[in-house]
């Protein structure tokens, strides 16, 4: 409940989440308190590759559950069994490719390991401190703390009885019980945000410096009307507050508060939150800047009071940041090797459609009819019955099983993934199973009744086929790049597997 009240809360902030200027140190991997983004320059020396802390290593001695280690990163065997579950979905989304065997437990593990060295070579690298991902983290490590203040001072005041429900409900008819409470809670929110807003406000000593504000307006006008670079759009792009604002107009100060301040940067990083058709016409006026300031001020005078109540030195959060780093960092790693893998050339793309011609099957699929049991026990009961000459209908409605209601229905190769090669080796009016499936986002065991079997064409090679075939070609050379740029980290980053708390690991298995 209190997670969906500060949802709620930050919602009706509206533009709370604003980028500001404030700079705080934090924990492991974040910038620090002045530090601006930055590349890391070929006469900054290497940092040392981190080993296995003492402290990961006494830990796994005891606790079982802990199946690999790579400096101070622990993967857990829940955590491999949720990414194992990860790996078995079968939707093929890109569409591309076909899985036909379930990952195994090592593999997908040793993959873990390997991303946290990607992660770990991010940071040694500085890609931290490069200008998209820094911002990012820095915005995103705000909204957390803001987040923590309005839970800590605002959430506890939004409540409604049930006399002010019924009320609502009374004057609105439309409304039901839980729209009710909810317009209720946010206009409650709102006025309390405001309140405490406007108290902090005055707490945090805000001053203007109105004397840059007509500056502001005419600087705003040359990156609008008079782009140094070429632009297609009648806005502001972000790229023009980095590159066509000089050092000395970035740090010029639109106001000060207690703890911080907001320069002209961030002033035009507000601008940039908005989307453009929103954007105030009226910023070529002194009255506009100001008002788009104070829109400005309300993440750094917040975030500042998170600070001052010595929020952000809680745990929780920064491993929520770490994680966050993490991702971006994983994400760009992904997104340099794939760029650095080869095109295929149009001679290229007809051998490998002329080799590999079934990989491109269209409309391959089967009809069938499908029992679905609530295990596995269950599964092999239904199998009996089959076995002894039972309509495979009648088996169907009385099983007791997971949906029986389920109608008659296609599947596809992409669907299906590595259960298809089984499916595929059933013949029209027989029984495959039991076999695992996905029943509503669930693995649960399934009896099948191959009904028809289409086994599809193979298209003429056109340009339209072309596009697929060149698509499927990047697609496997990325995966092979990655793999290989996995192996390459692996060899030095050290690393220690507990391979005997793995072996008896089956995919199909996890519950």
């Amino acid at each position: 409940m209190k997670k969906a009240l500060v949802i709620l809360v930050l919602i009706t902030v509206g533009g709370v989440m604003a980028i500001g200027a404030w700079r705080v140190a934090t924990g492991r991997g974040l910038w620090s308190g002045d530090k601006e983004p930055a590349t890391k320059s070929a006469s900054q020396p290497d940092k040392p590759t981190p080993e296995i802390s003492a402290e990961a290593l006494k830990a796994a001695q005891t606790d079982v559950n802990i199946v690999a280690l790579i400096s101070d990163y622990v993967i857990t065997k829940d955590e491999l069994e949720k990414e194992l579950m990860k790996e078995l979905q079968p939707y093929d989304y890109g569409g591309y490719s076909v899985k036909t065997e379930p990952a195994d437990a090592n593999g997908v593990l040793m993959r873990m390991v390997a991303e946290k060295a990607m992660m770990m070579e991010g940071r040694k690298n500085g890609v931290l401190e490069t200008d998209m991902i820094f911002n990012a983290v820095k915005k995103f490590r705000e909204k957390q703390l803001v987040n923590r203040l309005m839970q800590e001072q605002v959430a506890g005041g939004v409540i409604v009885s049930e006399a002010e429900i019924a009320d609502k409900m009374k004057a609105d008819p439309k409304l039901d019980r839980a729209k009710a409470e909810q317009a209720l809670k946010r206009a409650k929110a709102n006025t309390i945000i405001s309140t405490y807003y406007a108290e902090l406000y005055k707490k945090s000593n805000v001053k203007k410096a109105t004397a840059n504000f007509a500056k502001a307006a005419e600087i705003h006008q040359r990156l609008l009307l008079r782009p140094i670079a070429e632009r297609n759009v009648q806005f502001i792009r972000n790229s023009q507050i980095k590159n066509e604002l000089t050092e000395a107009e970035k740090n010029i100060v639109m106001a000060t508060f207690k703890g911080g301040k907001v320069t002209l940067k961030d002033w035009f990083e507000t601008i940039g939150e908005i989307a453009p058709p929103w954007r105030p016409r009226d910023l070529n006026t002194e009255a506009g800047v100001d008002r788009l300031l104070e829109r400005a001020l309300r993440t750094p005078v917040l975030v500042a009071e998170a600070i001052r109540l010595r929020l952000n030195e809680n745990e929780a959060l920064k491993k929520q940041v770490r994680e966050y780093e993490d991702q971006n960092l994983l994400g760009d790693a992904r997104q340099r090797v794939g760029k650095e893998t080869p095109e295929p050339n149009a001679a290229q793309i007809k051998a490998y459609f002329d080799e590999n011609k079934d990989e491109f099957r269209q409309s391959r699929k089967l009809k069938v009819d499908q029992i679905w049991c609530l295990h596995f026990k269950a599964a092999q009961a239904v199998k009996a019955e089959l076995d002894e000459g039972k309509d495979f209908a009648s088996v169907k409605s009385a099983a007791g099983g997971l949906d029986k209601e389920s109608k008659i229905s296609d599947i596809y190769p992409n669907v299906e993934a590595y259960f298809w090669p089984e499916l595929w080796k059933g013949d029209p009016n027989t029984v495959v199973g039991p076999v695992k499936g996905m029943h509503r986002n669930e693995f649960k065991w399934r009896l099948v009744k191959i009904l028809e079997k289409h086994p599809g064409t193979i298209p003429q090679f056109s340009e339209k086929s072309a596009d697929r075939v060149k698509r499927t070609m990047q697609s496997k050379e990325r995966l092979a790049a990655m793999e290989r740029y996995r192996r390459e980290l692996l060899k030095k980053y050290t690393h220690k597997i507990y391979a005997d708390r793995i072996k008896d690991i089956n995919p199909l298995d996890i519950p």
